[in-house]
């Protein structure tokens, strides 16, 4: 993974910087790339560095994607860009005058409301000019570990028949792809004065929307009624059991491969790394989503919700 790169120096790179009174510092948060607030004159931007090791270890897309793909996104619920530096790669984005959410914040009911909201303007942009889909993101990390020796979390294996089943639920009346955030932790909310705003596109793609709204729920640790409140002020009047239990098996599919990306993310990108400027546990996080998937693949629920989905009873498949 390469150093954090000049700050001074991608700021000659701007033309409408030069000779302006500048300044900067790091922004926390970011577990992948590097993002700096800066400060000209009196008009702040966000200065967001693509780290070209993260979409090589599978990690998000690759770092012209994710400049298209932020710049699709400023037409509906994205930052606008301002400016790219694709041979870096950067961009240069408007930072958005708001709030960033917390886990706690985006659990409460009121606020639920909001977050569908934007999730429904994103997808009704443009679309991207890639595709996502969570159980093909979970071959490629299962290869990446493979390659690299990479030791998976306990028992991970063990669940990959109820897994299947999940993906062949799921496959059997797909929802119209949309393009997708695909990766909506609390901290990607901006509450702004307009609405919620959505940032970081990483691991962006067009995708089945409910996926989205089971991401928010996985990444939040909803229980089963904020998740049901969640897909309601989505699907509004189309809303159903099948929807529902639709975006529960995705969470569960959410859990799966996460815990995959922290797996390989702590064992090929923080070891790199070294000294670990954002001091995220990723190996505890992988070990956290594991531990939460692997007790959804044995609830004895699971077989409901994938006879929900495909409009058959359907028997728990053994993990």
């Amino acid at each position: 993974m390469s150093a954090v790169p000049s700050v001074a120096d991608l700021l000659e790179r701007v033309p409408s910087w030069k000779g302006r009174a500048v300044e900067w510092r790091r922004l926390e948060g970011g577990l992948s790339h590097h993002v700096f607030r800066i400060d000209v004159e009196r008009v702040s931007y966000v200065l967001r560095v693509l780290e070209p090791a993260v979409s090589a270890a599978g990690l998000g897309v690759a770092p012209e994607r994710e400049i298209a793909n932020t710049e699709t996104a400023a037409a509906t619920v994205g930052a606008q860009v301002y400016a790219t530096l694709p041979d870096v790669p950067a961009i240069v984005l408007e930072f958005l005058p708001g709030r960033t959410l917390g886990p706690a914040e985006v659990r409460r009911s009121e606020v639920i409301p909001a977050l569908a909201d934007a999730c429904r303007r994103l997808h009704a942009g443009p679309a991207f000019g890639n595709d996502f889909d969570i159980f093909a993101k979970r071959d490629e990390l299962l290869e990446v570990c493979a390659r690299n020796g990479l030791p998976l979390p306990e028992g991970y294996r063990d669940g990959d028949r109820a897994v299947d089943a999940i993906r062949a639920a799921l496959g059997q009346r797909p929802l119209r792809a949309v393009p997708c955030h695909n990766d909506l932790l609390a901290e990607n909310f901006i509450a702004t004065p307009s609405g919620v705003r959505i940032i970081d596109y990483q691991l962006s793609g067009n995708n089945d929307p409910a996926f989205e709204l089971a991401d928010i729920a996985a990444e939040a640790d909803y229980d089963p009624d904020l998740t049901g409140r969640l897909a309601g002020a989505y699907f509004g009047d189309e809303h159903s059991e099948a929807l529902l239990a639709r975006v529960r098996l995705f969470h569960i599919a959410s859990n799966v491969t996460w815990a995959l990306w922290f797996t390989v993310h702590h064992g090929l990108l923080a070891a790199a790394r070294g000294d670990d400027p954002v001091g995220f546990d990723y190996e505890a996080e992988a070990a956290d989503k594991w531990g939460q998937a692997r007790q959804a693949l044995a609830d004895p629920g699971l077989g409901r919700l994938l006879g929900t989905v495909t409009g058959r009873n359907t028997a728990t498949p053994n993990p």
